[in-house]
């Protein structure tokens, strides 16, 4: 594939010249600022003869690493007031209920006040009846075969607690069996190879150390720790200090659940090629960069519409970049001048620094920088690509928003990464993608070949086509009809071409092929008639309401392009809509248990069709589901404020606004329909909250 270059080559050399001025390295980061940790061991059931030596190790891990450590066994200490001192509370092999109801209320504000909560082994074996412990430590216990030898196997190699381990820890404990599965609400870190024991119950996926977000606060559980020994491994107790702060939020990491990944490099290259000089080492499944400039990219495989995550570090003031959106080129000007980078190196301008797309645009820096590590630890991207929209993730928290709208480039493409140079060492783990298919569009797409009338055009059956087919045989002034679309709302059109030809231009129009042009669209050649690549317009003067709409075609010459589908955006001013209202993560708006009551919590869970995620809205005034309408409770306009359904009754409470930003607002209290703490988890309640434009608070509207 090759597609179109820069116009000015010019501007591409010395962006290419700018990559290569680095500052000299620097050394990794000072050690963290000071906090202070709980260590709470209370028991009300089986007492672990480990509990002191565990105590001990935390106080010489935060001895030696910035932090005090108040150790108790007294519940009392389970006030608002007391937790608000610390910022992480360690539940070291407590057992049993252990609190009573008003201080499980006072460590419930604290974790929802941004607390970190870290468990050890018989923390799952604890508060049975507490639906909110059960949540936050992840999993409860279920059963133990005798004290032996095991295979640890590390999924997660950049969380502080597992970052320093081998891809296969072989330790001896006591290991745990769990009533469920953590994965589906937390990241897991490590798994147990129950191969390599006798008395594993949970199979082929036994997770034994995760991470998540929960109401607010972070929480980090491991099953390790049950033996004195335990407390004695430098490599246990590194696992158990990165836990600790992660939850005092000292590292940061990206402990969202992940499921449905395909590795692209966990150790073996095949697939990968090195484009111009220098070169990565490949030891320890971690690519680290030699020389340069520049670029290991995976060329057995374009990708459109993708999460790709990969682990990057850097050893000090170094320089680094991914690139997406590129053809396949044993030239690394290729991916400067067809793709765009995604920037590693933290100490460059604000277009060209963490989290940029270089030189396009620059990251929200306030994000970025709370949500970094700094050289010598790990970070976690997430670059999601929908179409020509990229989404940039640091450590779990978006950072920057990109559309393309170059129609010489496109985010559809090859991915690699960068070797910047002599003395600019990054280094990169555990490179995976998961393909998102075609992107679901607002209001529907249209398959091009399914035209109501045309002229000039015909269906054409194409491998990688949605659908096995194209409108193909595209010369200038033939046209397609397309009869009876909602055009309500309707401000943008969005198109799936594919051009080795000239390539040209869509015109939409609406009425007959002579009428008013609403939008034009340049297709170019994508670089070949297999290579396919979005192109989007906004529309003007778009009719509401059913219309017959006409794509018209111009250009030079003939074989233009093909269209394989196209996408009428609505806007949010469009007409009513009926469907899902999607979240965080990608999950939906749901009436909790399908409660029809008043007072119901509306709640975020995955995403499943029912009744109770089938919303009907109408813009600017109510969101309905199962008869009744999505309210605020009281009219209240405090942060945390429950949303709820209730009676529809055309009170302020009941009136929501779909704003350009992705956010719901009521108009009442000038407040958004906001996710609590964060929180991707299946259940968790959806409140009232100041508006920020957060994750938590974007929703796409049917």
């Amino acid at each position: 594939m090759r597609r179109l270059l820069r116009p000015v080559l010019g501007a591409a050399t010395a962006v290419l010249a700018t990559l290569a001025c680095t500052t000299p390295a620097t050394p990794a980061s000072a050690a963290d600022a000071p906090y202070d940790v709980l260590v709470f061991s209370k028991t009300a059931g089986f007492r672990h003869d480990s509990i002191t030596v565990g105590t001990q190790a935390i106080r010489d891990l935060g001895a030696a690493n910035n932090f005090t450590v108040t150790a108790t066994e007294d519940a009392a200490q389970f006030t608002t007031a007391n937790l608000a001192r610390f910022e992480a509370v360690v539940f070291l092999n407590t057992t049993g209920d252990v609190l009573n109801a008003s201080q499980q209320s006072a460590f419930e504000s604290y974790i929802g006040s941004g607390g970190g909560y870290v468990g050890v082994h018989a923390a799952a074996d604890t508060e049975y009846g507490w639906s909110f412990y059960g949540n936050l430590v992840g999993a409860y216990f279920a059963s133990h075969p005798h004290i032996q030898q095991a295979n640890v196997k590390v999924e997660n190699r950049a969380h502080a607690a597992t970052a320093h381990l081998p891809q296969t820890w072989t330790r001896t404990d006591e290991w745990y069996n769990y009533q469920t599965n953590a994965r589906s609400t937390a990241r897991v870190l490590a798994t147990l190879d129950e191969s390599s024991y006798s008395g594993g119950s949970m199979g082929a996926d036994h997770p034994h150390s995760w991470c998540k977000t929960y109401s607010g606060g972070r929480a980090f559980y491991t099953g390790g720790g049950h033996t004195q020994a335990s407390y004695a491994e430098p490599a246990f107790r590194a696992h158990l200090l990165g836990g600790i702060r992660y939850a005092a939020g000292r590292a940061k990491a990206d402990c969202r659940p992940e499921t449905g990944y395909t590795t692209l490099y966990n150790g073996s290259t095949t697939g990968w090629s090195q484009a111009g000089p220098g070169s990565f080492s490949n030891a320890d499944a971690t690519l680290t960069s030699v020389g340069g400039m520049g670029l290991y990219w995976y060329s057995a495989k374009q990708f459109s519409n993708y999460s790709l995550k990969l682990d990057w570090r850097l050893a000090g003031d170094d320089n680094s970049g991914v690139f997406i959106g590129f053809p396949p080129s044993s030239d690394p000007w290729s991916a400067v001048n067809n793709g765009y980078e995604i920037q590693i190196d933290a100490t460059d301008a604000v277009d060209r620094t963490t989290g940029a797309v270089y030189t396009f645009k620059s990251a929200d820096i306030a994000a970025r920088d709370a949500a970094l590590n700094p050289p010598g630890e790990w970070n976690t991207y997430e670059l999601l690509v929908e179409g020509e929209r990229l989404q940039v993730f640091l450590n779990g928290v978006k950072i920057n928003d990109f559309t393309n709208t170059d129609p010489a480039r496109s985010l559809a493409g090859h991915i690699g990464i960068q070797n910047h140079g002599t003395g600019d060492d990054a280094s990169f783990r555990n490179i995976r993608i998961k393909e998102l298919g075609t992107t679901p569009p607002p209001t529907g797409t249209v398959q091009a070949e399914a035209f109501s009338s045309a002229s000039g055009v015909t269906p054409f059956s194409k491998a990688g086509a949605n659908g096995g087919q194209t409108l193909g045989y595209i010369d200038p002034g033939d046209w397609a009809a397309y009869n009876g679309l909602d055009l309500t709302g309707v401000t943008s059109f969005r198109a799936r071409v594919v051009s080795g030809g000239p390539g040209g231009t869509i015109q939409v129009r609406t009425g007959s092929t002579t009428g008013t042009v609403l939008g034009s669209v340049a297709v170019p050649n994508t670089g070949s008639w297999t290579t396919f690549a979005d192109v989007t317009t906004n529309l003007a003067g778009v009719p509401s309401g059913t219309q017959n709409l006409y794509l018209t075609f111009t250009g030079s010459g003939s074989g233009l392009f093909d269209v394989d589908d196209f996408t009428l955006v609505r806007g949010s001013g469009g007409g009513t809509g009926t469907g899902p209202i999607r979240g965080l993560a990608g999950k939906c708006l749901d009436v909790r248990n399908s409660g029809t009551a008043d007072g119901t919590q509306i709640q975020l869970y995955t995403c499943n069709g029912s009744a109770a995620q089938t919303w009907t809205v109408t813009p600017n005034s109510t969101i309905r589901a199962l008869g009744k309408c999505l309210d605020v409770s009281g009219g209240g306009s405090a942060d945390g404020t429950k949303i709820q359904l209730w009676t529809c009754n055309g009170t302020g409470a009941q009136n929501w606004s779909a704003q350009a930003d992705g956010t719901v607002r009521n108009p009442q209290s000038g407040k958004c329909l906001d996710v609590s703490g964060n929180n991707s988890a299946d259940g968790t309640a959806v409140h009232l909250w100041t508006c920020t434009a957060a994750a938590n608070q974007k929703w796409t509207l049917p």
